[in-house]
């Protein structure tokens, strides 16, 4: 059974860090691209950032480059999402997914709230 397990959202003030962790099972990791979408109240889910099975290669939607850092770490099947100088904008629900050549899987979301 292929699960995937997001954690480390919760509320934050503007300007403050957060980082969220995936921790997938059932599938073997290290073969599978890592990718991070959001979902905000009344809008679609987006993509924000991907990272290669390898971690060689990252690319970031262009509303959060500069300022989130995705990474991954292979022998823990765990992927991250560092999250700094957050805006009320990034506030959503964040799903991380998995995929290999037209496989894909999703987490259940952790909400990430930005609020003063």
């Amino acid at each position: 059974q292929v699960q995937l397990v997001e954690s480390g959202g919760g509320l934050v003030q503007p300007g403050g860090s957060l980082r969220l962790s995936c921790v997938v099972s059932g599938i073997p990791f290290n073969i599978y691209a890592m990718s991070w979408y959001r979902q905000a109240p009344g809008k679609q889910r987006e993509w924000v950032a991907r990272i290669s099975p390898g971690g060689g290669s990252v690319d970031y939607a262009d509303s959060v480059q500069g300022r989130f850092t995705i990474s991954r770490i292979n022998a823990k099947n765990t992927a991250y999402l560092q999250m700094n100088s957050l805006k009320l904008e990034d506030t959503g629900v964040y799903y991380c997914n998995s995929e290999h050549f037209g496989l894909s899987y999703w987490g259940q979301g952790t909400q990430v709230t930005v609020s003063s």
